[in-house]
C-alpha cells in the first residue's frame, strides 16, 4: 500500500504545482489536442505508447498533426485497447504556428479501466516550458487496467517523435 499512498501524494504535489504556479494566470486558452493511442499492456513499473495528435487551433481557426510518444512510470498493470486524450492547450501568448507545440512534457498521471475507463493527466513543459497542456486531460479507453505514476509526453512534427 506504501507505493500506492507515494504516488497519489507525487500526484497531488504535481497538481499543485501547476495550479499554483504564477504563470498560470499568464495563460491564453490557444485551442485543443486530441491525441489518439495505441493499444497498451502495463509492464507493472510503467508503459509506453506511440501517439499520433491533431492540435486545433483557436484563432485563427487551423490543424497541426504530431506525432508523439507516452511514457509512464510507476504502477501499471493490465490491458487497454486504443483510447483518446484530450488536452485544453494554454501558451504564454496566442502565436501558435507548426512546431509550437513540440518538446518534452512532464506530470502526474491516473488511470484506471474496467471495460470502460477514464484517466487524468497533468502536464506541463514544451517548446521552452512556454506551454501548458490543461491541468487535468480525459483519456478514454477500454480494457482492464489500473495505472499511477509519473508520466511523460514527447511531440514532434509529424514523422519525428
Amino acid at each position: 500500500m506504501r507505493p500506492l499512498r507515494y504516488l497519489a501524494v507525487t500526484g497531488a504535489i504535481a497538481v499543485l504545482c501547476v495550479v499554483t504556479s504564477p504563470a498560470h494566470a499568464e495563460r491564453f486558452r490557444v485551442g485543443r489536442l486530441l491525441c489518439f493511442s495505441e493499444p497498451r499492456v502495463g509492464m507493472v513499473l510503467g508503459s509506453a505508447q506511440s501517439l499520433r495528435c491533431v492540435f486545433n487551433a483557436l484563432r485563427p481557426p487551423r490543424q497541426y498533426v504530431y506525432e508523439g510518444r507516452i511514457r509512464r512510470v510507476g504502477l501499471d498493470l493490465g490491458v487497454t485497447s486504443a483510447g483518446t486524450l484530450s488536452w485544453a492547450v494554454f501558451a504564454r501568448n496566442s502565436r501558435i504556428g507548426p512546431g509550437t507545440l513540440r518538446g518534452n512534457y512532464v506530470g502526474a498521471s491516473g488511470n484506471i479501466a474496467v471495460g470502460p475507463g477514464l484517466g487524468a493527466n497533468v502536464l506541463i513543459g514544451g517548446s521552452r516550458r512556454t506551454i501548458m497542456l490543461q491541468p487535468i486531460s480525459v483519456e478514454r479507453s477500454i480494457g482492464l487496467n489500473l495505472a499511477a505514476g509519473v508520466t511523460q509526453l514527447t511531440l514532434g512534427p509529424r514523422g519525428q517523435r
